[in-house]
């Protein structure tokens, strides 16, 4: 690490007020050039610390850059991940009002029920499977606290950026169909997902660290090196199969699993 506790807890506060006023802060890592993946999971800490003391409610997590190609763009050899809060559940099918979020997108995911905890280190493919109550259909809605690209100089913002920003997690919208998870495979439970009736992407579960589930295994041991765990009832996205979709204003993203089921949001 590189910041100080106190740089740490300023940029925490700076997100938790871009969250709030719906204001993008600088890019952190043009302001830090030295912060690594360390700097950043602290201050995702801080900023989810803000939002609990403001009587958020943790209900789970999301995992992120699962995609080879993604982490090929990146430069990185590994997944990210951050928190599910109850204030970022949206029902299937509604309508997310105006100015909620800032410049949201969103990915087609697998989501994962627990009736059992998930502890680390050695969670393996098994024990995710055991742990698990149902896997749904599901969208994520992204969104960005961070600036893309910072004005003056064109830098973009980096990985760190993403995860200091909670993994650009801002909301969830679960499919209304349950499935056990040994009655499905995952590898090859895939979605249309369209805008305003085009189709924008297609993927499968395979994109997603190969099968989803592995993706919940490499969750659950990389919480362990913190002393932290997936608890029974927690919500996991296990990270999207397909690049983000622009959701604009007035447009209606629909995501077609299939026989996995359907999930759909309108952005007013």
């Amino acid at each position: 690490m590189s910041l100080t506790p106190e740089q740490i807890d300023t940029a925490g506060a700076a997100l938790f007020e871009a969250e709030s006023t719906r204001r993008q802060i600088g890019i952190l890592s043009l302001a830090h050039p030295d912060m690594d993946m360390a700097d950043a999971y602290a201050i995702q800490q801080a900023f989810v610390t803000r939002k609990s003391a403001a009587g958020g409610k943790v209900i789970g997590w999301k995992i992120g850059l699962t995609s080879k190609a993604m982490r090929d763009a990146l430069k990185i050899d590994i997944p990210d991940s951050g928190i599910l809060f109850d204030d970022m559940v949206f029902a299937n099918g509604c309508v997310v009002p105006a100015g909620r979020f800032i410049q949201p997108r969103i990915e087609a995911e697998i989501a994962f029920v627990m009736k059992a905890p998930l502890r680390g280190p050695g969670v393996t493919r098994d024990d995710v499977v055991a742990a698990t109550d149902y896997v749904a259909p599901a969208l994520e809605i992204l969104d960005t606290r961070i600036q893309r690209r910072d004005a003056a100089t064109g830098t973009l913002r980096k990985i760190v950026d993403t995860i200091a920003d909670n993994a650009a997690n801002a909301g969830i919208v679960m499919g209304d169909d349950h499935h056990r998870i040994d009655a499905v495979d995952l590898r090859w439970a895939g979605a249309i997902v369209s805008k305003d009736g085009e189709v924008e992407e297609t993927g499968l579960g395979a994109g997603v660290l190969d099968d989803p589930a592995l993706a919940i295994a490499w969750l659950a041991n990389r919480l362990a090196e913190y002393g932290k765990w997936i608890e029974p009832g927690q919500v996991v996205l296990s990270g999207s199969f397909i690049r983000p979709v622009e959701a604009t204003p007035g447009s209606r993203i629909a995501a077609d699993f299939g026989g996995f089921g359907h999930v759909a949001v309108d952005f007013a």
